[in-house]
């Protein structure tokens, strides 16, 4: 099969993704996190994007802080100062965007912008730091990857949004549908709203028009073994060190230094 080329997706055997970082070793989205993925080999981080008051952009899942800090209020109503001193489980901060970014130059981050504020801002911040090649972006909403794929030019890699991914779903079950497709992977839990997403028919579908399949959150070695011989070209899991197991074990694991 002939996938369509980005640096972002170079690389030998399924892409193993460390989701929010992972959770084994540290609270999702932090640091830690992150270090703890990067130290088993990950060469691929998954994180969300939110935007402060001020317009700093963290990573960070929830649109308030309630769930995991030590203090409530809502990430868009407070400056970085105030989110710089907030603490999660463990004492661990909510690092920034541009922080995790450039910590490793040969890792590449997958970015979930959850907010328009926040999807404004991204490409921005990409181009400063030049980190383009190195993320691809997806998101919840097909008009938000779609500004930042404006404005940063057919280079960014990005994934489709649920509306793209429905065409796609029907393609796959023999529906004539518009199939021009401009994202590089389609990234997907393996259902939605009950109905099956990811199965044979689906993954072949995306294959022959020349998409990635990336498949969310999967923690269970089993099932990562069934999506794995579906086919499926990449896994996101909070639990790296399984997933590092299970692709050893299949002799599929190529983590950095390999």
């Amino acid at each position: 099969m002939q996938f369509r080329r980005f640096p972002y997706l170079d690389h030998p055997g399924p892409l193993a993704f460390a989701h929010r970082g992972g959770t084994e070793a540290a609270p999702e989205n932090t640091m830690a996190a992150f270090e703890h993925a990067v130290g088993l080999g990950y060469r691929y981080l998954e994180t969300d994007a939110r935007a402060t008051a001020d317009g700093v952009l963290v990573a960070f899942h929830d649109d308030t802080l309630d769930r995991l800090s030590d203090r409530p209020g809502r990430i868009s109503d407070l400056p970085w100062s105030e989110i710089a001193s907030v603490r999660l489980a463990g004492g661990h901060a909510i690092p920034r965007l541009e922080d995790l970014l450039t910590a490793w130059p040969d890792v590449r981050i997958n970015i979930d912008p959850k907010s328009d504020r926040a999807a404004a801002l991204l490409p921005d911040l990409l181009a400063r730091t030049g980190t383009v090649d190195r993320v691809c972006v997806g998101s919840f909403s097909d008009a938000r990857t779609a500004r930042i794929r404006a404005a940063l030019g057919p280079a960014l890699c990005t994934s489709m949004g649920p509306n793209a991914v429905a065409r796609l779903r029907f393609r796959s079950w023999g529906i004539p549908v518009r199939t021009e497709f401009p994202e590089a992977a389609v990234q997907v839990s393996t259902h939605w709203r009950g109905v099956r997403v990811v199965d044979r028919s689906f993954v072949g579908t995306a294959h022959r028009l020349g998409l990635q399949v990336h498949v969310w959150t999967i923690n269970d070695p089993a099932e990562m073994h069934r999506l794995l011989d579906l086919g499926v070209d990449g896994l996101m899991t909070d639990r790296p060190a399984v997933l590092k197991k299970v692709l050893e074990d299949r002799r599929s694991w190529a983590g950095r230094g390999c």
